[in-house]
This record gives C-alpha cells, sequence and structure tokens, in this order.
C-alpha cells in the first residue's frame, strides 16, 4: 500500500510531515525504544505510529503530540507559531505603525490635598 498525498495539501506540507516523521522514527531509534513501546506509550496502535514516521497527513495531530511527548520532546511543540517566530507577520504588523504619536488634550488631573 502506498501513501498519496491528498491533492490539496501543498507539496512543501507534506515534505515537512514527511521530515517529521523521519526526525521522529530517528529520535525513537536513538532512545532504542521499539516501535510496540513507543506506540504503547502513546496509546496508539502501531500502524498509527508506522504512519507518523512516514509523515502521513491523515494521522491526527494529535497524535504526533502524544508521540512527541512519549520521546520528551515536546519542548517546541507549543512554540510552533509562536508570534517571535513570524517574521512575515511582525513585518505586517510594523508597516501598520503610527507615523506619529501625539498626546490627548485632556486637561491634567490635579493630585487631591491630603490636608496636612
Amino acid at each position: 500500500m502506498t501513501q498519496q498525498a491528498s491533492p490539496t495539501i501543498p507539496v512543501p506540507v507534506i515534505r515537512a510531515l514527511r521530515k517529521l516523521g523521519q526526525d521522529i522514527r530517528d529520535a525513537r531509534r536513538r532512545r532504542r525504544i521499539p516501535v510496540a513501546i513507543l506506540a504503547e506509550r502513546a496509546s496508539i496502535s502501531r500502524s498509527t505510529l508506522n504512519r507518523i514516521e512516514k509523515g502521513d497527513a491523515n494521522a491526527s495531530l494529535g497524535n504526533y503530540a502524544t508521540v512527541l511527548f512519549a520521546l520528551g520532546m515536546t519542548e517546541r511543540l507549543a512554540d510552533v507559531a509562536d508570534p517571535r517566530h513570524d517574521a512575515v507577520g511582525r513585518e505586517l504588523e510594523e508597516e501598520h505603525l503610527p507615523e506619529r504619536i501625539r498626546l490627548s488634550r485632556r486637561k491634567p488631573v490635579k493630585p487631591e490635598s491630603t490636608g496636612a
């Protein structure tokens, strides 16, 4: 059975998932964890883990995340779309910064006297 990518999934996404799957497989091997053990730790089937290690786009993100957790590799998962790593978003935001910033013309508030 060969994996066929859906025509709606962009090629760069397919490549990124394939690399992620290979990296997960390599991490499992470096830790010398058999497929059956990692699948059990992640509460998924061995066939699902095999699909993840192949970069299958139809495997759920939750399953990918659970496998990363079982490998002790979730530290960067929460930062995938972090604004600090979003160079395009920051550039677009900077384009809309105001040219000038003016102080408001409200009357200044007088400090209340304590009567002492």
